[in-house]
């Protein structure tokens, strides 16, 4: 039994931060599910502007470029295609797992993070296009997001929490997604929403590794894991989670994301290793994925009361790092990011829908 197989029987889901045409047209993603327990994926614009920006969507924008979609139109139909695709291979884990497993995940615009209206408009709008049961909308964390967060459960539309960087804004974004849910049972309607919580580790040591002490570098995104796995497991066991799994509501699971190493001093495969814990979900790049599998260890399963995070984390503290400040930081950056990411998709797909415009 390989690396990943074994995590995969300690009860953590493994997913894969990535998708591309190739990846599910040269059979490779069917790969990674048979061989390396792979059993979802997740997305973002990033990712994508990458993948087109190889080419490899050329005959696509090609035929659709005179349809006189707009930028953001076009990738949303383009990532529709391929998002679907994978839905599609990851449909007997969805069964096999009474809709557990087996996700696959596609970002709003991040240019609405900061808006609910048109967040609530544009997750609605998305899910009623792509028509697949096991696919999540990706909304931030941010506090204009929770308020979509939990309208959008409400409605019935499965969520990916993103842009989550601390115990806080976890437990924020879990609070909205029960509001949803009982507001749904309130009203009479199916309690079964998924939705899946993601927080961010790798960027909390790139953020400080050149402003602490050697012995502390690398160890604070792990320490932010532990104090939230705490909470996760705290609130799995509350009074208000029990009140709604009785009346049939699932719980929203807990995914570490950014988990490729960012340090080339440090084992590629520092997160995976840290974070193997039951009932959670760790989703990585191809790298980090056939890294694991060759040469990653299980060498321990995270302490349900955290360990010795809030040691850490003191530790931190004394070495000057504001970790509450650096967590609103963080979430904002990310935010920041994913808009610079995005315009720069669409400036890709304008130029590429002229140049390949049929003439």
């Amino acid at each position: 039994m390989n690396p990943t197989q074994k995590l995969h029987e300690l009860g953590q889901s493994l997913w894969l931060d990535n998708i591309t045409r190739e990846l599910i047209r040269d059979g490779t993603l069917q790969r990674y599910i048979a061989e390396l327990s792979v059993t979802g994926l997740t997305s973002n614009p990033t990712i994508f502007d990458h993948a087109i920006k190889s080419g490899a969507y050329d005959d696509s924008i090609h035929g659709k470029s005179a349809s006189g979609l707009s930028s953001e139109a076009l990738f949303f139909e383009l990532a529709g295609d391929d998002l679907t695709q994978a839905a599609d291979l990851f449909w007997p884990i969805y069964r096999a797992t009474g809709g557990t497993d087996g996700w696959v995940s596609l970002e709003v615009s991040p240019l609405l993070a900061h808006d609910t209206a048109r967040t609530i408009e544009q997750v609605q709008s998305l899910h009623r296009q792509l028509q697949r049961p096991n696919l999540f909308i990706k909304i931030p964390g941010t506090p204009e997001g929770l308020p979509a967060i939990e309208e959008a459960i409400f409605a019935g539309v499965p969520i990916n929490v993103t842009l989550l960087f601390s115990r806080e804004q976890y437990v924020a974004a879990a609070a909205a997604y029960q509001r949803g849910i009982a507001r749904r049972i309130a009203a009479g309607l199916d309690p079964v929403v998924r939705s899946v919580a993601s927080v961010f580790i790798s960027r909390w040591d790139k953020a400080v590794q050149d402003k602490v002490p050697p012995a502390l570098r690398n160890r604070l995104g792990i320490a932010i894991a532990g104090r939230t796995y705490r909470a996760y497991r705290e609130l799995l066991d509350s009074l208000r989670s029990r009140e709604l799994a009785a009346a049939g509501a699932q719980p929203q699971r807990l995914l570490w994301a950014s988990t490729g190493t960012k340090d080339p001093r440090a084992s590629d495969v520092l997160y995976i290793e840290a974070l193997a814990a039951p009932d959670t979900i760790n989703t990585m790049p191809d790298a980090t994925l056939l890294a694991f599998a060759d040469h990653g260890e299980i060498r321990g399963v995270m302490r349900e009361n955290g360990g010795d995070a809030e040691a850490v984390l003191a530790e931190f503290e004394r070495a000057g790092v504001d970790v509450a400040a650096l967590a609103e930081g963080l979430q904002r950056e990310g935010a920041e990011a994913f808009v610079k990411s995005w315009w720069e998709l669409l400036e890709r797909i304008a130029a590429k829908s002229e140049a390949l415009a049929p003439s």
